[in-house]
């Protein structure tokens, strides 16, 4: 532990006196906007130089597959030594049923980290329970080897259960963005009658989410959803800070109306992540689609598996990985702040912050457009082709 430390001690020692005489006020990291060193406080999200890339923590969590203890040490430790401080990473009780929270807390700890040099979003929803069957109830088939099972409690009691059950896993390391999570599922999981119930307890929720922010001075409250129409009808109804879009503006899937949401949320001022850019590794060959087993018999897996054949044809012929080139999607439309990405390889890390900083060409997107994989929209054309956002 303490070698890991001293590695990232070393690393920061490193930049600082290799730009001490060029930057005399500002200790920038090379690799990412954002200060070297313990980070100022700041008291809102606003105030926050957000990263293109938020570590997501879902794979901490044995989210498809189980990783080893020391396999998650050693990507956290990687996440440090080549990003910017503060860093940020995206986490939930849900995932692997709060054992992500608690590994975040052990190894966070255990490498000295300040906790003001980490920003950690917690999506709330999801509250561990005992594990009392082989496997946990909650999306069977993509957890592996969790001790925990999980339940989702949304309401102004609930939310506030899970969230001081999430400050309990994370020891000294609280939460700094937090958010309803899964209103989705939570809305549609009973009969259309219900609904209304289920809408008032969702909206009760945030009530206690913006009470809990006044107690603890957090940064913001925000939303993190895989269907897009949602997070567009509770933004009808609360005011977010940001929100977090799942599956849903990805290089296979980026439909219009979402898009005008992305604008609209923008002009407001509020903060767009985007995640789960890869449909759940799909993209890079996995066996699961948006959190689903891939079932090639599936009209619309079969849909997506065709797609990928050609995204893969097109970038093998420029050279392009296919999740280079998925990232640098998932980040196009201007309202996009920052892409969550999850590994537990540490050598992984390196090529994920390359992946949100180096754009590529246009003669490679307008392939993709001509085939058919992104849709030819002028909008997206001057994004992609023209590279007319900041990279």
């Amino acid at each position: 532990m303490q070698a890991g430390l001293a590695k990232i001690q070393a690393n920061n020692l490193h930049a600082i006196l290799g730009l001490l005489y060029s930057r005399p006020t500002f200790l920038i990291s090379p690799l990412a906007d954002g200060w070297m060193g313990n980070s100022p406080d700041p008291s809102s999200l606003a105030d926050v130089d957000l990263p293109k890339l938020i570590f997501g923590s879902g794979s901490l969590g044995n989210l498809y597959k189980a990783a080893s203890d020391a396999e998650k040490l050693e990507c956290i430790e990687s996440w440090f030594q080549s990003s910017a401080l503060p860093l940020v990473i995206d986490s939930a009780g849900k995932y692997g049923a709060g054992m992500a929270l608690s590994v975040l807390g052990r190894h966070l700890e255990s490498l000295g980290i300040d906790p003001s040099d980490v920003i950690i979003n917690n999506k709330l929803g999801w509250r561990q329970t005992p594990l009392e069957g082989p496997e946990p109830t909650f999306e069977p088939g993509v957890w592996f080897d969790i001790e925990h099972d999980a339940v989702q409690d949304i309401s102004a009691s609930g939310i506030r259960r899970c969230f001081e059950q999430g400050e309990e896993l994370l020891g000294k390391f609280g939460s700094r963005l937090l958010s309803v999570h899964d209103p989705d599922e939570f809305l549609v999981d009973g009969p259309p009658e219900e609904r209304d119930r289920r809408l008032a307890d969702v909206l009760a929720a945030y009530e206690e989410l913006r009470t809990i922010q006044s107690e603890r001075g957090l940064l913001g409250v925000g939303v993190g959803a895989k269907d897009w129409r949602v997070i567009a009808e509770i933004d009808s109804h609360i005011k977010l800070d940001w929100a977090m879009f799942a599956n849903s503006w990805t290089i296979l899937d980026h439909p219009a109306e979402l898009s005008a949401v992305f604008d609209d949320l923008q002009k407001r001022g509020v903060v767009v992540f985007n995640s789960a850019v890869l449909h759940g590794g799909f993209l890079s060959g996995g066996q699961f689609i948006d959190y689903q087993k891939v079932d090639p018999s599936n009209p619309s897996h079969a849909v997506k598996i065709e797609k990928r054949d050609r995204l893969r044809a097109i970038c093998e012929q420029h050279g392009v990985s296919v999740f280079h080139a998925a990232v640098q999607f998932g980040l196009c439309h201007p309202a996009i702040q920052s892409v969550a990405l999850s590994s537990t390889k540490p050598e992984r890390t390196k090529s994920m912050v390359a992946a949100v900083n180096e754009p590529l060409p246009g003669e490679f997107w307008g392939a993709l457009q001509g085939a058919g994989v992104i849709e030819p929209r002028d909008e997206i054309t001057n994004w992609l082709v023209q590279n007319k956002r900041e990279s």
